[in-house]
């Protein structure tokens, strides 16, 4: 492997701007490791000559001065991202074929910064999943695996493919994104820092809708410090986006100072779930004596709507699916389904529509327009909205107390194997997210930081929730945890 694969954002560009490397020889790199790990199912659209040709732009750019962080680092983009003229499925296949003739907003800023895309990855269909194994394009592979065993293990969902790419040194970093834990799952699965911003500090426009109220973008990165690095340049207010929020973004790799004395971290006590491994209340309890040593005052606090968020959750998500996906009707763009004689429009959509769209996706269409008809829209989703709006003043509620940051686990879990949750209860694989979809009820932002591992050499990672648009103080939380931690482990190639 070349070791210029290995490096973290912060340590290419200054090696960039020393002269030492050549954005060229970087994507190179990154190309060259991509081509060999196919078996991580990760890259499912490579784009090698656009990768090169922005390479070489950024190398101009480079030696004519440029100062952006970003500027000739080589990314991965989630397949939810449209990118102009390459293909963007949102890994279904209803949209076999789709290439957008636009840009999402946060690919352009990229782009605009001088970062280079080495090609489209893997995820949940519609980035509906919780472990990467709803894509048409089949699974994306964790490059973990336990001990000495061979079994196959998910990199978690739904941005699973980015989570695999960034842990197995593929690309220095991705774009996720996170409607109920997207993000900051996979990141904990796959021994990765992955932060969800704030809702509307980064833009929609572009991004293929799941859950509107909810999706959000961010960085998946190596280290905090590229994730303050990365979502500099993904954030900022956009026209087109009507939830982006009009507020400056503040440099965030500046308020990474490491120094949180006189901080005070809440401990929810609602999120000690019964059955909760040990592995996880030791991490948990560590995690907690790290930031306590570092000067941090560690308070216990309550958050006592906690228990009705993923029902929450899962009535508002798959509401909002069943609105954005009934576009996809195979009139304008993507599948059509083939007609028999004498076939009309109904047909057409129903076999689109049936042919198109996974078994998870139906699922959440048929609940959320459950969810949505006439006579149950008070008894479920007005009722989830109002709940929505509890969980959220108990976060207010926590911060106006003088609490700067909440301190949780970020998975119930260590990485599962690929297929083992297949007879399970759907609404088991959905508990995969009882630590993560609060923050997205409440908008807030979250970071998911590897502070550990399990008894079987598996990463496992801690969350920090922050104050709204507070990005900046959460990094410096989280910097001082990824400090103390020492987190340094890295999967055994057998790619």
């Amino acid at each position: 492997m070349s070791e210029l694969t290995k490096l973290t954002i912060a340590e290419a560009r200054d090696r960039l701007r020393a002269g030492d490397v050549t954005a060229t020889e970087l994507t190179e790199a990154c190309l060259a490791e991509i081509e060999k790990a196919d078996a991580l199912g990760a890259f499912v659209h490579k784009t090698p000559e656009l990768a090169l040709q922005q390479a070489a732009a950024a190398d101009a750019r480079i030696q004519g001065g440029a100062e952006n962080p970003m500027c000739g680092i080589p990314l991965g983009i989630k397949d939810l991202f449209c990118t102009q003229g390459v293909p963007s499925q949102a890994a279904s296949n209803i949209l076999e074929g789709f290439k957008p003739e636009y840009e999402s907003t946060v690919t352009t800023q990229l782009w605009q910064a001088g970062a280079i895309m080495l090609g489209k990855l893997n995820m949940d269909e519609f980035a509906m999943g919780s472990s990467n194994e709803t894509s048409c394009y089949g699974n994306a592979v964790n490059p973990w695996r336990r001990g000495n065993e061979e079994t196959a293990l998910t990199p978690g969902g739904s941005s699973g493919g980015s989570a695999s790419a960034v842990a197995a040194d593929l690309c220095l970093a991705a774009t996720g994104t996170d409607t109920g834990g997207s993000i900051r799952q996979p990141a904990a699965f796959t021994g990765i820092t992955g932060l969800k911003p704030t809702y509307g500090r980064c833009s929609r426009w572009g991004i293929v809708a799941f859950a509107s109220s909810l999706d959000q973008a961010g960085p998946m990165t190596k280290s905090v410090r590229d994730a303050a690095i990365m979502l500099r340049a993904m954030a900022g207010h956009d026209p087109k986006d009507s939830t982006s929020a009009d507020i400056p973004v503040p440099d965030f790799e500046a308020a990474i100072t490491g120094d949180i004395r006189g901080k005070t971290i809440g401990i929810p006590k609602e999120y000690r779930m019964e059955g909760m491994p040990a592995e996880i209340e030791k991490l948990w309890a560590d995690g907690a004596d790290m930031l306590r040593d570092a000067g941090a005052k560690i308070v216990d606090i309550s958050l006592p709507h906690t228990k009705y968020a993923l029902p929450t959750y899962y009535v508002i998500a798959p509401a909002e699916a069943s609105s954005n996906l009934a576009r996809y009707d195979g009139v304008r763009f993507g599948h059509r389904a083939k007609l028999a004689q004498g076939d009309g429009i109904t047909e057409m959509y129903e076999k689109t529509r049936a042919e198109g769209f996974g078994a998870e996706v139906q699922r959440r269409v048929m609940v959320g327009t459950y969810v949505l008809s006439a006579g149950f829209y008070d008894a479920y989703y007005n009722r989830a909205r109002k709940v929505r709006a509890l969980i959220k003043r108990d976060f207010d509620e926590a911060f106006a107390g003088g609490v700067d940051a909440i301190l949780t686990p970020a998975t119930p879990s260590a990485a599962f194997g690929l297929g083992e949750m297949a007879d399970a209860d759907p609404v088991q694989m959905y508990l995969n997210d009882v630590f993560t979809v609060t923050v997205n009820l409440a908008g807030l932002p979250g970071i998911s930081v590897p502070t550990g591992v399990d008894s079987s050499g598996l990463p496992l990672g801690l969350q920090l929730i922050g104050q709204p648009w507070e990005e900046g103080a959460l990094l410096n939380v989280a910097q001082t945890l990824e400090d103390a931690a020492g987190f340094v482990a890295k999967p055994a190639r057998w790619w």
